[in-house]
């Protein structure tokens, strides 16, 4: 009878150790997944605070209705200065999209409007990628100084690297004012010095008052038209404000 009551009480005890044991786990497990999305939480809220500027396509803007009355801008026009219809290009020389639009709808419509006498283009800086999205900006500007802007402009992007990766460094810039003809002494200390910087802050600042919120973005007769959208985007619009002439 006594070892029997020993027993039963040895069964009774592992029983409550087993238990106790699942308990413990449970309450181990509960805390690990409490501790975990706190963690997430706070890792969330951190990454959110400070987010870093990257290259996109500008979301659709809370938008002015209908026709922006947007300025040219002082960079000279590509095109006949009589075109009925004009298209303000805001974009940032590091971003990606600006560059596919550069070589795809936007050499369509050169071709087909711009020298065609139909359509002019003003292009104004949009420089928010980094540092070196601002020293490219400035160094258009320079250029445009000894009338080689456009050409400037385009071999900015026929030589975009990945984003502030050295590709726009201030030595590069230079060489590639040399390799383009230009007076590299006048060049040189228009951009040592940001000459032109205030121009190209005052373009950003005058962008996001038109809605802009990132890069490209483009303005045909005041109508906003966001992204790299394909040539047939713009011819759309383009053929509609010259029939409305």
């Amino acid at each position: 009878m006594a070892a029997k009551k020993s027993t039963d009480t040895i069964i009774k005890n592992l029983l409550n150790l087993k238990t106790s044991s699942i308990l413990y786990t449970l309450l181990l497990i509960s805390f690990f997944f409490v501790g975990y999305l706190f963690a997430k939480v706070q890792y969330l809220q951190k990454g959110a605070a400070v987010p870093a500027p990257v290259a996109q396509q500008p979301q659709t803007p809370p938008a002015p209705q209908g026709k922006v009355d947007i300025k040219n801008g002082h960079l000279p026009a590509l095109g006949n200065s009589d075109a009925k219809v004009t298209i303000v290009e805001f974009a940032d020389y590091q971003c990606p999209f600006c560059e596919r639009l550069f070589n795809d709808a936007i050499a369509s419509i050169k071709k087909d409007y711009i020298d065609t006498g139909k359509v002019k283009l003003y292009f104004r800086n949009y420089a928010f990628l980094g540092q070196e999205s601002t020293w490219s900006a400035e160094a258009s500007e320079c250029a445009n100084e000894q009338n080689k802007f456009w050409d400037y402009h385009d071999y900015l992007f026929n030589h975009q690297g990945a984003e502030n990766s050295g590709a726009f460094s201030k030595d590069n810039l230079k060489k590639f004012a040399a390799d383009l003809g230009l007076d590299t002494n006048s060049f040189n200390n228009c951009l040592d010095t940001d000459k032109y910087k205030s121009l190209v802050d005052q373009d950003l600042k005058e962008g996001q008052q038109a809605g802009v919120n990132g890069t490209p973005a483009t303005f045909i007769n005041g109508n906003m038209l966001v992204g790299a959208q394909p040539y047939s985007a713009f011819k759309q619009l383009i053929d509609k404000e010259l029939a409305s002439k």
